[in-house]
């Protein structure tokens, strides 16, 4: 017998062994109980079975609802339901802090096993399968009304390493990934997509290969491939200065889960960039350690990783730019790990031209190792929920208990769940609700704002004035992208004290097609080598 093989089984069967003595499902009631919660956080329960199973993905609108991806027919039990998967919409209506109130938005074969959704306005970004679905709502009764195609043929149909939930970006982009049993993006018609680079969007190492992250325009429109050579990058989320973060899995029990900057146009070195090989092939200059050859990373042009966590099965991301937990979590990236149990914050250094971080739990299984943190999620109060996919099991493309799931509140203690009201009539509410955390909060007021145009420009002028650093980088990207206002924004954002709003102004010049040229010449000697590295980028 090959070593190889030994030690697999040794590590099955010690898996195994821990299964068979790890406590069994354990009811709701008792589920915040059998969590470690952070320094200066409270946890409550918001939802559980049987109101709702198994969430994949969560997101959460202006009002406060929380809208759920229910997963039963997941890979070997994919014909369990034969209604199909759901997408539910719950609310707390009496005002106790837990939902009372469940709405099937849409319920469908072509959503089994659904992996991703984003709530923007009365559409619903919905990604399963090998789709990409715009589903509306048009009379406000929380059922889906219209059903289209945003993009198709993508591969990965029931599979973990597949299209994933699309974020709204502070440029009024959406970003979005797949991991590498995907094989490329078509749109609607089933045409492979050209992206801005003149590149079809295709794992076909012509030059992109493995999982993928992209930018488009909210019609799906502008396609930008930002990285490559990826696994399994779950998610990914961007802050308001459009920097880019992501997990990504290793190959199982490798412990190489990492966490990444996405830097546009790197290779992240899953493969070989020239071969295509894999991690383990030999190769001149091999790591010694492999966590760390896991990812090729002593090979030229691979992007560095911000982190590697370890073993685990990494899922949710998002980054915190709310104000109610405590001051180390705030614009900080925080992120869910289904396999060790934890949903935690990386809080981030800038470091030369890149970052560093560290690791600080919210959230740990520590006495039911069946919580499975599979999303996270800021509400407009500036709350976190995270939702548990809730099973003995994580990997491997296992499902062993269809009749759990929870989705938890995260807050500082006493603090009431509650919504904010918000005025998207005038500038002035318009540009306040820009700076609230939640996606859609934002979605909303930016739509707001450019429809009313000019008259919004003072009111985003002052939140640009303003001291919040994030807030300005807001206004930035809004200001910027109105009819003649980007020329003096970017030049307004490169002479900024804040090298973040530096960058904001790099990037923002870039999609506004401005003279390049011209811009970089204004910060190449920048002090900065954050800065100096978007100007590279740039060119």
């Amino acid at each position: 017998m090959h070593t190889s093989i030994r030690t697999a089984l040794s590590v099955c069967a010690a898996l195994a062994a821990l299964a068979s003595s790890a406590p069994g499902k354990q009811p709701p009631e008792k589920a915040v109980a059998n969590l470690d919660i952070g320094d200066g956080l409270e946890t409550t329960l918001f939802a559980s079975e049987p109101m709702m199973l198994s969430p994949s993905s969560i997101d959460i609108d202006h009002l406060g609802r929380v809208w759920v991806c229910e997963v039963v027919n997941y890979r070997g039990h994919r014909n369990k339901r034969p209604e199909g998967d759901r997408i539910l919409v719950l609310e707390d209506t009496s005002g106790d802090g837990k939902a009372d109130k469940s709405t099937v938005f849409y319920q469908g074969r072509e959503i089994d096993s659904v992996h991703g959704i984003c709530v923007l306005g009365n559409k619903v970004i919905i990604s399963a399968g090998d789709n990409v679905w715009i589903m509306t709502d048009e009379d406000g009764d929380l059922k889906a009304d219209k059903k289209e195609a945003l993009f198709t043929k993508i591969g990965g149909a029931q599979h973990d390493h597949g299209i994933h939930a699309f974020s709204f970006g502070p440029d009024g982009k959406l970003y979005f990934n797949f991991g590498n049993a995907s094989r490329q993006l078509a749109d609607a018609e089933g045409k492979i997509i050209t992206d801005k680079a003149g590149n079809e969007v295709k794992a076909s190492r012509q030059p992109y290969q493995q999982g993928m992250a992209f930018r488009c325009d909210l019609d799906g429109s502008n396609v930008e491939t930002l990285g490559w050579n990826f696994r399994n990058n779950w998610e990914l989320c961007v802050d308001s200065f459009g920097t880019v973060w992501q997990s990504d899995n290793d190959d199982d029990g490798n412990k190489a889960v990492r966490i990444n900057f996405v830097m546009e146009f790197g290779n992240y070195g899953f493969r070989d960039e020239f071969t295509g090989k894999g991690w383990r092939d030999k190769r001149t200059n091999i790591e010694k350690e492999i966590p760390l050859r896991h990812w090729h990373l002593n090979d030229p042009g691979v992007i560095p990783n911000l982190l590697q966590t370890g073993q685990g099965s990494p899922t949710g991301i998002i980054v915190y730019e709310g104000s109610l937990l405590p001051e180390g979590f705030q614009n900080q990236v925080i992120h869910c790990d289904a396999g060790p149990n934890v949903t935690r914050a990386y809080p981030v250094k800038t470091n030369g031209a890149g970052y560093s971080a560290e690791m600080v739990n919210i959230l740990q299984g520590a006495r039911d190792k069946w919580f499975r943190p599979s999303d996270v999620c800021v509400a407009p109060d500036g709350s976190l929920f995270v939702a548990d996919w809730y099973d003995p099991g994580v990997g491997g493309h296992g499902m062993r208990d269809l009749d759990g799931g929870r989705i938890f509140r995260v807050a500082t203690p006493g603090s009431k769940y509650s919504v904010p009201k918000f005025d998207l009539s005038t500038a002035e509410g318009a540009a306040k609700a820009l700076t609230n955390p939640n996606g859609e909060v934002r979605y909303l007021a930016w739509t707001a704002l450019h429809e009313m145009g000019a008259k919004a420009v003072p009111a985003l002028e002052k939140l640009w004035k303003g001291e919040n650093p994030r807030h300005r980088a807001r206004a930035l990207w809004a200001l910027g992208k109105m009819e003649g206002k980007g020329q003096g924004v970017v030049n307004a954002a490169l002479a900024d004290a804040d090298p973040d709003i530096r960058i904001t102004g790099i990037r923002l010049a870039r999609q506004l097609d401005l003279d390049l040229i011209d811009t970089v010449s204004k910060i190449v000697m920048d002090k900065s080598a954050a800065v100096r590295r978007e100007a590279s980028i740039a060119l």
